[in-house]
């Protein structure tokens, strides 16, 4: 049963895995759907599904995040239309081969999608949720964010960022009415290993999530109000332990003096 109405959510790479399913639970939530994609067809085809299930509306932009000028008017979407209460930032491409074996203007594009759309679009979102005093970003991380020897280092550091950059949001907005998630998955059924050219089924099943697990274990993550939701991990005192060693670290990284370590000795001399 439809929940009621959440205003509307704008969804990233939604055409299919993981963003298709958000906007799927979310409809069902009460949420209005901006769905952007690449792939007109499969937008479209989802887009009728949700509504004749739902009865939710749900607008379709065809859109290539790579390409600044589709960013510039999903930014111009997300600045002009005051009923977004939410922002998915799921769309993203990576790679599991090694950074040596990459191309490099495929690394640039990644890095492009992963790290500069996102932000651009936080950024184009966030002004109004301050303005209105409500508001959400669900930012999708990867496991590789705070484990990047795992897979390629590009993908690794793009991700990275978004942890970062949702932590830091939530930093300056938790007291502005704005939340902030960032979710770092696993391996995750969908079809970004095919893409990447390692197929699903080389994967050792006990670590590859189904996708509907993952996106309804990061909304109960959401409801809860988590920061950083990592739906694999059953044993939660371990992060909570990186956590608390992150942030006492963080009070002894600036000092006026180097660290005793470094002090040049006779015998190095």
């Amino acid at each position: 049963m439809t929940q009621a109405h959440q205003g509307t959510a704008l969804i990233t790479g939604a055409s299919s895995g993981i963003g298709a399913i958000y906007a799927d639970r979310l409809a069902r939530r009460g949420y209005d759907l901006i769905l952007v994609a690449r792939n007109r067809a499969r937008l479209a085809a989802l887009a009728r599904r949700i509504t004749d299930e739902t009865h939710q509306n749900v607008e379709i932009v065809e859109a290539d995040l790579t390409d600044r000028n589709a960013v510039l008017a999903v930014e111009a979407t997300l600045k002009r239309d005051a009923s977004i209460t939410l922002l998915v930032n799921n769309a993203g491409v990576g790679t599991h081969r090694p950074l040596l074996e990459s191309d490099v203007d495929a690394m640039s594009q990644m890095i492009d999608l992963n790290v500069a759309a996102l932000m651009r679009l936080t950024y184009a979102a966030v002004p109004g949720f301050v303005a209105r005093g409500k508001g959400a970003v669900i930012n999708i991380s990867s496991i590789v964010g705070i484990a990047p020897e795992i897979l390629n280092g590009v993908y690794g550091g793009s991700k990275a960022f978004v942890l970062a950059f949702s932590q830091s949001l939530h930093h300056e907005l938790a007291d502005k009415g704005v939340q902030i998630q960032a979710v770092l998955p696993g391996a995750t059924a969908t079809d970004f290993w095919q893409t990447g050219g390692l197929p699903l089924e080389h994967l050792p099943q006990e670590i590859v999530m189904p996708a509907e697990a993952m996106v309804d274990a990061a909304l109960t993550g959401f409801d809860r109000g988590e920061v950083v939701t990592i739906p694999s991990l059953h044993a939660v005192e371990e992060w909570e332990a990186y956590e608390a060693a992150r942030r006492n670290m963080s009070g002894h990284l600036s000092s006026n003096v180097p660290a005793p370590r470094y002090a040049v000795t006779a015998q190095e001399g």
